[in-house]
């Protein structure tokens, strides 16, 4: 197990920016994932760690020795390639021990170390198979395998679930983390997928543009999410517009005060960010509660998907909202443009500054 730390970090191509002065730790046995859409600059950031790309400015240390500078060979740290980079010519086993050949290991403790990480992959009984006769999971193991086998400090993983179908990588993902945690090993994982990163990680380090946007474990990325592109990026959210009033913020929706002053005092313009499952609709006109905002408005949709259903509502301020709720019958029952009520309480109520990379108001 070791620490990481990369301060500084900044990457161009050119004139484009790639990292804007990344600054992360992570502590010895963790497993932080870098969440971000295509071009944020996680795989560039993964990728410098490895040696594969030079950083133009900074420095990356793993327990507290800088490696810049060092051949990716020299780093002490795994790959997981998304496309699972195994030679298709040779074993499961001669896959694994590979870089254990690059290391001149004796050929008594290579054997014994390549039998013991294939059974933590699960993979002891397709040792003799070739790659070809394996499925997609059992290739990405084998990948895993051969990263790990050579007992690096850290591991470093590129999206290296999103060539599977949707079940395998929910099944795989359990057991990525079972095997980093029973390892303990330092693990920096890059992923597009939100649910996958709230799932494995104990941090998590949102990129947009270059630049780290939050970091923070999964249920304060997602609970209290720093800035609007945040609240966007990971898990769904409605936006509903605010305007001033006196010391208090009020939602044209609403029809009233919404909360009081002390949320961007200075003027900055701010909208209001309601995730869909605290959206509760109930048929006709219902007065708010204490602690509760009612917000009148008409059904567009319901879509009823099992285990929960989906609404679609239109309000008199003409915003979309969507709510995902347990089925209620009532509300299945109801016509398009039905008169409804959304209720929402005002402590899940959160305001953002209205650009995409403008802070939480506090």
């Amino acid at each position: 197990m070791a620490s990481v730390d990369i301060i500084g970090i900044r990457k161009l191509y050119g004139d484009v920016v790639a990292l804007s002065d990344i600054n992360i730790s992570i502590a010895s046995g963790a497993f932080y994932t870098l969440l971000g859409p295509s071009g944020c600059g996680k795989t560039t950031l993964l990728r410098t760690i490895a040696g594969f790309h030079e950083q133009n400015a900074g420095t990356i240390a793993v327990d507290g020795k800088a490696i810049e500078g060092l051949p990716a060979y020299r780093r002490d740290v795994g790959m997981v390639f998304q496309d699972y980079a195994i030679f298709p010519h040779i074993s499961v086993r001669d896959n694994v021990a590979f870089g254990l050949k690059q290391r001149k290991i004796p050929r008594a403790e290579m054997e014994q170390r390549v039998a013991e990480v294939l059974d933590v992959v699960q993979l002891g009984q397709f040792a003799d198979r070739m790659p070809h006769e394996l499925s997609g999971g059992q290739q990405q193991r084998v990948g895993l395998a051969r990263a790990i086998v050579i007992r690096p400090k850290v591991l470093l993983m590129d999206e290296p679930l999103s060539n599977l179908d949707a079940r395998l990588r929910v099944d795989l993902r359990a057991e990525l983390r079972r095997i980093q945690q029973e390892l303990g090993i330092t693990t920096i994982y890059v992923t597009h997928d939100q649910e996958e990163a709230l799932a494995m990680s104990d941090t998590v380090c949102v990129m947009h543009q270059g630049v780290i946007q939050q970091a923070a474990n999964p249920l304060d990325i997602y609970l209290h999410p720093a800035n609007r592109f945040v609240a966007t990026f990971v898990g769904a959210n409605n936006f509903l517009a605010v305007t001033r009033q006196g010391d208090g913020l009020y939602l044209a929706s609403a029809g009233g005060v919404v909360a009081n002053g002390g949320l961007a005092a200075d003027g900055r313009p701010l909208v209001c960010g309601v995730r869909p499952e605290v959206v509760r609709v109930v048929p006709g006109s219902v007065p708010p509660g204490d602690e509760e905002v009612a917000i009148p408005a008409s059904l567009a949709s319901v879509s009823f998907i099992g285990r929960e259903m989906e609404v679609l509502v239109r309000t008199e301020a003409d915003e979309v909202v969507k709510s995902f709720a347990r089925p209620d019958p009532a509300v299945i029952a109801l016509q398009p443009g039905s008169a409804v009520t959304l209720l929402v309480h005002r402590s899940d109520l959160a305001f953002f500054e209205d650009s995409e990379t403008g802070r939480r108001a506090t």
